[in-house]
């Protein structure tokens, strides 16, 4: 019948209509704080970065609030998210995108973005898309071959749960790795004070055609100046539950057996009750009913030949049994329990006692939430990741002068 209990969809509509909430409000989702000791300057500048980011995110970057909207739909089902923080030539502007977890390959036992050895981006762009960038000069100009179509392990999953058969078969783009990756390249080497080498791999970004392999960019991923030459990152990593390994685990992980559980359960009762409404069974040989190919509807009748006897000796009922009660409470104390796991049960008013002080009241809705609670919190902290992005990116590639009229000098933004 199709029929797909809601439990595992509530839960998600339920933690990202409250974590976008917190997370972007009207005037914006940024907020300053001053560390240390608090002067005129400081806070003039601080109001300064405060006011100009959430105008950059909530009027400049168009699409900040939809990709958030996809990231946390995603990342409590998948556990993990990414978004990609860089500049776009071509806009000429600061650009956020939600990247599933499904096309960033991370070594499971590494720790952070920061520290792992090579993260990995799988993009699908079009032929125009990578011509764009070739004209550009972001790319080398050299000549790839025909794009074919994503055959994955993960499309065909895609397509399965959506009920889609061959949804990607004509999705002839091109599939692109943009890899993060230490290398120790020929001419480039690292050297110490006295110019010996150290054999030290150095961050670059490498972008290459897959399968072919022919390699579309290798760029510094460090600031030339930087005598640490630490890596420079444009991934900031979302996590709902943190694993044991590298990605994190989401509900999908946690309470799918349940989900699935529920969802046969109550296709059980809901076939069980569909028998039982519209029963079959056996008739006799030589019984016959006129326009027998067509389904009696609700108070017809219809003639009927009987070879001998009376009709319901020559028809029997298969015994269909009603909906079970035990499996529809089976089911009540699944859906219980899954709900208890992922926080999403409400508090109702009758449970709790009209004379009860009002901090006793705050204490159990603050315990109700505690799990999604710690959610946010860590969104928040991925979240203040990705501004200090956005600041150095803001720094170092857009116009130092303002938008806007300020009562400060037109160059301070840089």
């Amino acid at each position: 019948w199709g029929v797909f209990h809601p439990r595992m969809s509530g839960a998600v509509i339920r933690g990202k209509s409250q974590a976008i909430s917190q997370m972007f409000p009207a005037q914006g989702p940024v907020r300053t704080k001053i560390v240390g000791k608090d002067t005129v300057e400081k806070t003039r500048q601080a109001g300064r970065v405060q006011d100009y980011l959430n105008y950059l995110l909530t009027y400049q970057m168009k699409e900040y609030r939809s990709e958030t909207e996809r990231m946390l739909f995603s990342l409590p089902l998948a556990g993990s998210a990414f978004r990609k923080v860089y500049y776009d030539p071509t806009l000429g502007r600061p650009c956020s995108l939600f990247v599933p977890a499904a096309d960033v390959i991370v070594n499971y036992g590494a720790s952070e973005l920061e520290t792992c050895e090579r993260a990995t981006h799988v993009m699908k762009k079009s032929y125009n898309d990578v011509r764009r960038m070739q004209v550009n000069g972001f790319y080398r100009d050299v000549e790839l071959p025909d794009g074919s179509p994503n055959t994955s392990d993960i499309a065909k999953k895609y397509d399965e749960m959506t009920g889609d058969v061959d949804t990607y078969s004509l999705d002839n783009r091109h599939l692109l790795l943009e890899m993060q990756v230490d290398l120790d390249l020929e001419g480039y080497e690292d050297k110490d004070e006295e110019g010996n080498e150290t054999g030290i791999a150095l961050p670059y970004v490498v972008t290459l055609d897959y399968p072919s392999g022919i390699i579309l960019s290798i760029r510094r991923n460090y600031y030339e100046d930087d005598p640490a030459k630490v890596r420079r990152m444009h991934f900031v990593h979302y996590q709902y539950l943190p694993g044991i390994g590298f990605y994190g685990f989401g509900l999908i992980h946690m309470i799918g057996g349940l989900a699935k559980s529920a969802t046969s359960l109550l296709r059980q009762l809901v076939d069980a009750g569909t028998l039982s409404n519209l029963p079959g069974g056996l008739k006799a040989r030589g019984l016959r009913i006129k326009g027998d190919d067509t389904p009696i509807m609700p108070g017809e009748f219809r003639d009927v030949d009987v070879p001998g006897g009376a009709i319901r000796d020559n028809i029997t009922f298969l015994p269909y049994k009603e909906p079970s009660a035990t499996l529809y409470s089976l089911l009540q104390n699944i859906v219980e329990e899954g709900r208890r796991f992922a926080s999403i049960s409400d508090m109702k008013i009758s449970d709790m006692s009209n004379q009860a002080p009002v901090g006793t009241t705050l204490a159990l809705l603050e315990r109700n939430m505690k799990v999604m609670t710690a959610v946010q919190a860590r969104l928040h902290s991925s979240m203040r990741k990705e501004f200090d992005i956005l600041v150095g990116i803001v720094k170092d590639f857009t116009d130092p002068a303002y938008p806007y009229e300020t009562d400060e000098e037109e160059t301070i933004k840089a």
